[in-house]
C-alpha cells in the first residue's frame, strides 16, 4: 500500500533521476565541502570567530546577529547558513541515489556518512565558539571538514563507476608507494593544522590561545614533508611510466604534481610577505585541491566495471569481455600473467 511506503520509496516511485543527474549531485557535495573549508577560513581570517559569541544561537538574546556585532557576525552568523546550504545538497544526492533505479545502495550510504560529519562538525563548531576558539578545536573543526571532503570525493567517484568487487591496475608495489604518498600528504595537511594554530591568525582580534610550539619550528617541518610529498610524487609518475600504466593514472598523478608546486609558490609567498590574509585563504583553498588530487590518483588505481547504470556495473561481464584483463593490464600486474603470454602483450606496450 503506498501508505505504508518511506519518504523516500514513495519519491523513487514519481521520480527516476538519470545518472548523470546523481552524479552531478556527488560533484555538488564535493564543491560545497570546498566551500565550506574557505569560508570557514574566512571567518577567521576576518577576525570574526567571536562575531556571534554563543552557539546555537549567535548572542544570548537574539538567534541572529545585531547590529553591535558589525560585519563580524554577519560573516559568523553566514558561515553557519551554508551548514544548511550543505545540508540540502547532499540530502539531494542522498534522494536521487535512492530514487534512481536500480538503486545505488553504496551512495546513498556515503551520502549518509556525508551527512552526520557535518552534524558533527557543527557540533564541533558551536565548541569552538564557547570555548573562546581553542586552537585544538579549531583544528579538529578544519581536520572534519577534510574528512567530509574526502567521502564527497569518494562518492563522486562511485557515481561514476559500478558496483562490481573493484579490480586494481596496477602491482602491489606501486599501490604501496600510493599509498605511502596518500598518507605522506594527510600528515602534511595535519601539520599544516597545527602551523595556524600556533600562527598569529587566532580568529579574533581579542588575545586568543594559541598552540604553545615554536612557529617557525612547525613550519619548517611543514615545509619538509611538502618536499617529501613532492618527491613521493614524482617517484609515482616515474613509476607508472616504467610499468606502462595508462594514461588516465599518469594524468591523476601529473595534475597532483602541478597543484602541489602552485600550492608550494603561494606558501612561500605567504610566509615571505608575513601572512596577507587574502594570500592565506588561497593557501587553504589550495589545501583542498591538494588532497582532491591526492585521492584521485588513489582511486585512480582500481576500477569497478563498466559506467554506472551498465550491466557492468553491477558486476555482470560484457559479451566483448570487457572485464577481461588488457595486455597493459597484464604488463602492471606480472604476478598474475603467464610467461607465454607476456610475448603478444609486449609489442602493444612498446606501441605506447
Amino acid at each position: 500500500m503506498p501508505s505504508s511506503l518511506n519518504p523516500l520509496e514513495q519519491i523513487a516511485r514519481r521520480w527516476q533521476p538519470s545518472a548523470r543527474f546523481v552524479e552531478r549531485a556527488t560533484l555538488a557535495a564535493v564543491v560545497m565541502a570546498v566551500v565550506i573549508v574557505v569560508t570557514g577560513g574566512a571567518v577567521r581570517l576576518t577576525q570574526s570567530g567571536l562575531g556571534c559569541d554563543t552557539w546555537p544561537k549567535c548572542t544570548s538574546d537574539s538567534l541572529t546577529p545585531t547590529a553591535e556585532a558589525g560585519i563580524n557576525g554577519i560573516i559568523e552568523f553566514g558561515n553557519r547558513m551554508l551548514t544548511y546550504v550543505l545540508c540540502a545538497v547532499v540530502g539531494l544526492l542522498i534522494i536521487a541515489a535512492r530514487a534512481r533505479t536500480p538503486v545505488r545502495t553504496s551512495l546513498t550510504r556515503l551520502g549518509w556518512i556525508q551527512f552526520w560529519i557535518i552534524m558533527g562538525n557543527a557540533v564541533v563548531g558551536g565548541m569552538t565558539v564557547l570555548t573562546g576558539l581553542n586552537p585544538y578545536i579549531v583544528s579538529s573543526h578544519f581536520l572534519l571538514a577534510t574528512a567530509l571532503l574526502t567521502v564527497a570525493v569518494v562518492t563522486w567517484q562511485r557515481a561514476r563507476e559500478g558496483d562490481g568487487e573493484p579490480r586494481e591496475l596496477v602491482a602491489r608495489p606501486v599501490r604501496q608507494l600510493t599509498w605511502l604518498l596518500v598518507v605522506s600528504t594527510a600528515a602534511l595537511i595535519v601539520i599544516g593544522t597545527a602551523v595556524s594554530g600556533a600562527g598569529p591568525h587566532a580568529g579574533d582580534a581579542r588575545k586568543v590561545h594559541r598552540i604553545p610550539v615554536d612557529w617557525q619550528e612547525i613550519t619548517q617541518l611543514h615545509v619538509d614533508f611538502v618536499y617529501i610529498v613532492l618527491g613521493l610524487t614524482a617517484a609515482l609518475w616515474f613509476t607508472l611510466r616504467a610499468v606502462k600504466a595508462p594514461a588516465a593514472q599518469r594524468r591523476a598523478v601529473l595534475e597532483l604534481l602541478i597543484v602541489l608546486l602552485l600550492q608550494g609558490v603561494i606558501g612561500y609567498v605567504q610566509y615571505f610577505t608575513h601572512l596577507p590574509e587574502i594570500v592565506v585563504g588561497t593557501h587553504m583553498f589550495g589545501s583542498c585541491l591538494v588532497w582532491i588530487a591526492a585521492l584521485r590518483v588513489l582511486l585512480s588505481l582500481r576500477e569497478r566495471g563498466g559506467a554506472a547504470g551498465s550491466p557492468e556495473a553491477a558486476g555482470v561481464p560484457s559479451p566483448t569481455g570487457e572485464h577481461e584483463p588488457t595486455g597493459e593490464h597484464e604488463a602492471l600486474q606480472p604476478e598474475t600473467a603467464s610467461a607465454p603470454a607476456a610475448g603478444p602483450t609486449e609489442p602493444a606496450a612498446s606501441s605506447r
